[in-house]
């Protein structure tokens, strides 16, 4: 199955959702949507793809209201989810949705691009877990690019679970979590023993944690 999702906000009016698939999603404020699942979906072979525009001095906060399961299906265990983000001139975006819970037996990769004008906001968070209860043998692929104006910010790449780089018998990683954040003028920090706090050279940050499982939400 291929799902298409589509969210436009612009100042002065309520964000436009535009949804084909097994995603959609619901206005819940003036300037907040949550996304919603409307079909078992990724399964192995289907292939996810949003895009949400962000309007010149618009402001748009996206959540979702559960965490997102990657399964596989009888032809394949790959599914795929491309995530497109526009931000205009002195728009703010604050994307935080529930963690994408790869299954066991399943391999999800998903690309994530931002273009953001050089004085736009943007908290972008992403959280991934390896397994159910009692399953350790999913695979996860993240690929992030994000450009400010015309200057490249990041571009960045990580492997989670079963044929990943980081596999490891003993101590591999099972969960993600990861946040990119733009402006921002913090310095490097260490977080514990599996995390970090990066500075990027063109403004802005990468938190990056990583570790056996997803720490629980506190409200």
């Amino acid at each position: 199955m291929r799902t298409e999702l589509r969210i436009v906000a612009a100042v002065g009016s309520l964000p436009e959702i535009h949804a084909v698939g097994g995603l959609s999603a619901r206005r819940t404020g003036v300037d907040t949507v949550h996304m919603i699942g409307t079909a078992a979906t990724p399964l192995g072979g289907d292939e996810l793809d949003i895009r949400i525009v962000v309007g010149a001095g618009a402001r748009l906060t996206v959540r979702s209201v559960a965490a997102t399961i990657a399964l596989p299906s009888a032809a394949t265990p790959l599914s795929a989810a491309h995530w497109y983000f526009e931000i205009g001139a002195g728009a703010e975006l604050d994307f935080d949705p529930e963690p994408t819970i790869v299954a066991g037996g399943a391999r999800h990769h998903a690309r994530t691009t931002v273009r953001l004008a050089a004085d736009a906001r943007i908290r972008i968070r992403e959280r991934v877990q390896i397994g159910r209860t009692g399953e350790d043998s999913g695979e996860w692929h993240g690929d992030l690019i994000a450009d400010a104006g015309d200057i490249p910010l990041l571009r960045h790449r990580l492997q989670l679970g079963s044929g990943s780089a980081t596999e490891d018998v003993i101590s591999a990683p099972r969960a993600l979590d990861s946040e990119l954040v733009y402006p921002d003028d913090r310095a490097a920090e260490s977080i514990g023993l599996d995390g970090v706090l990066l500075p990027l050279a063109a403004g802005g940050s990468l938190r990056t944690h990583i570790g056996r499982a997803l720490a629980a939400q506190t409200v």
